[in-house]
């Protein structure tokens, strides 16, 4: 199975404060990346997609800046990561627009799906935040 990374940009029209809240909590998370977002007791996190648990590790968090999750199989948690989606928020200093770098590295979809599903969510973020 071969793996994908997915790279992309995004002007968001809103404060870092404000769009971080979004991509680093469960609850922020809900409202608009997976259907249920928990959080079990080793604090690792349970993104729910179309009725499927998918857990992921957050292993980068730099407070209003960056975020990372590497996702596993529970069922095999010593296995490599393969997957992993990051958030990255820049401000341009001229302009001081807002940009959101998201990269994605799945085995299991093409570039093309990716691209796609990328832009819905964040569509509906961007609705969310006003933005």
């Amino acid at each position: 199975m071969s793996t994908n990374q997915f790279v992309a940009d995004y002007q968001l029209n809103a404060s870092k404060k404000i769009v971080y809240a979004y991509l680093s909590s469960a609850s922020g998370l809900q409202e608009w990346f997976a259907d249920v977002v928990r959080i079990d007791e080793d604090k690792n996190f349970i993104f729910n997609f179309d009725g499927e648990d998918h857990f992921a590790k957050q292993t980068t968090l730099k407070a209003n800046l960056h975020i990372r999750w590497d996702f596993f199989d529970p069922k095999n948690p010593s296995n490599e990561k393969v997957s992993f989606i990051e958030f990255k928020l820049d401000e341009a200093e001229l302009t001081h627009s807002l940009f959101l770098k998201v990269i994605d590295q799945s085995n299991f979809y093409t570039l093309d799906e990716l691209d796609g599903i990328w832009e819905g969510l964040i569509s509906r973020l961007k609705q969310i935040i006003g933005g």
